[in-house]
């Protein structure tokens, strides 16, 4: 089903003259499960992007969207002018909307890494090696201005996905920033009992994410799960920011 949907959207896109195609996220990091894993691409056109494009990015993923992974397909959208800038925000296709956002160090580090080419050239002929310090100082800011904010409200904490990318996001940052090293989201849930996290928590993801056997499933347990997650990640991010600010 993925690469079906993959081809009849490179088939979609030949109309808007596409200079490259990349997978990045589980896709290309091997950590894919089809039906439940974001397909995280980027396209890069020839030319500006103006009204006129985004139209017909828009009409293009509507035609998708009888496929039932087109929910799943986010494309950001670059230039073959304005793929150097990691603060510019490009015109993207995700969660059924157009709207506009940053390709960050992080995912240029990725598709350096291990980016999967799905049409066109690779990204080490466009996109600009991305420096140490760039990748560091961005983790720590997403670390600091996003994610500790996020754990005072309460109300998100009884939800899966912010359990889930709370966590598995804490514990990428932290080898990122040990070492340079960008690990699946599999690896990290398997790093955070090391990293100090609640392994009735980690084990719960594991549970829902791989269909693991086991794990808690009483009456409170999500607002039980909520406590023990935010009263973790706020001490954690709060000393991996000192550590490394």
């Amino acid at each position: 089903m993925t690469d079906a949907l993959l081809d009849r959207f490179l088939g979609e896109l030949r109309a808007l003259a596409p200079v490259a195609v990349w997978a990045h996220g589980s896709l290309a990091g091997g950590d894919y499960q089809e039906g439940r894993s974001d397909l995280d691409l980027i396209a890069v056109l020839e030319g500006p992007i103006g009204p006129g494009t985004a139209w017909r990015v828009g009409k293009l993923h509507a035609r998708l969207r009888a496929d039932p992974l087109a929910p799943l397909l986010h494309c950001t959208y670059l230039s073959d002018t304005t793929t150097a800038d990691p603060e510019r925000r490009h015109l993207t296709w995700a969660h059924s909307q157009l709207f506009r956002r940053t390709v960050t160090p992080v995912t240029r580090r990725e598709l350096h890494a291990f980016g999967r080419v799905l049409y066109g050239k690779a990204p080490g002929e466009l996109l600009p090696a991305v420096p140490d310090r760039q990748l560091t100082d961005f983790v720590v800011r997403d670390q600091r201005d996003f994610w500790r904010p996020t754990v005072d409200k309460a109300r998100l904490w009884t939800q899966d996905v912010w359990v889930d990318l709370g966590l598995v996001t804490f514990a990428r940052a932290t080898m990122t920033l040990r070492d340079g090293s960008l690990v699946s989201k599999r690896e990290a849930l398997d790093l955070l009992p090391g990293l100090g996290a609640p392994e009735e928590v980690v084990a719960d993801i594991a549970r829902r994410r791989y269909r693991q056997k086991g794990g808690p499933v009483a009456d409170g347990w999500r607002e039980r799960r909520a406590g023990l997650t935010r009263d973790y990640l706020g001490g954690a991010i709060d000393r991996l920011v000192a550590s490394y600010s």
